[in-house]
């Protein structure tokens, strides 16, 4: 029997032209670059749970723009993650990477997603910047 699906919050943290990622250091997709974020603490907000992580992560102060979509991570063999991304607007910090991360960096836009992996967090940064953009 497969484990129950986990709740986790991804941020899209963007300053100008650039947008705030990790390389993860903790599976899944050990020492690949994604975004901030981690689950949900029992008891915790979902807006919570981001602004928390991303803190834990980078150490970057944010202010959280809206919800941006709700994705299922399913990276085998057996994790499943409803992952509740958010868009973010950075008000303070520079990135230092801390808990799971093992670097944390502010990249343009475009190489950002040359960066990354997973097609859905891709799509993700994409749909963050165009609604920042208005």
């Amino acid at each position: 029997m497969a484990a129950p699906p986990i709740p986790a919050v991804g941020v899209v943290c963007l300053r100008d032209d650039e947008v705030l990622l990790i390389r993860r250091g903790r599976p899944p997709r050990i020492g690949e670059w994604s975004l901030p974020g981690g689950r949900i603490e029992p008891g915790e907000r979902a807006k919570d749970a981001a602004l928390r992580e991303l803190g834990e992560e980078t150490g970057v102060v944010a202010e959280l723009t809206g919800l941006l979509d709700v994705v299922d991570g399913l990276f085998p063999p057996d994790h499943h993650y409803v992952l509740i991304d958010f868009g973010a607007r950075w008000i303070s910090g520079e990135p230092r990477a801390g808990d799971d991360a093992v670097e944390a960096a502010f990249h343009p836009l475009d190489a950002a997603c040359e960066l990354v992996a997973w097609d859905e967090t891709r799509r993700v940064i994409r749909l963050a910047a165009s609604r920042a953009k208005g």
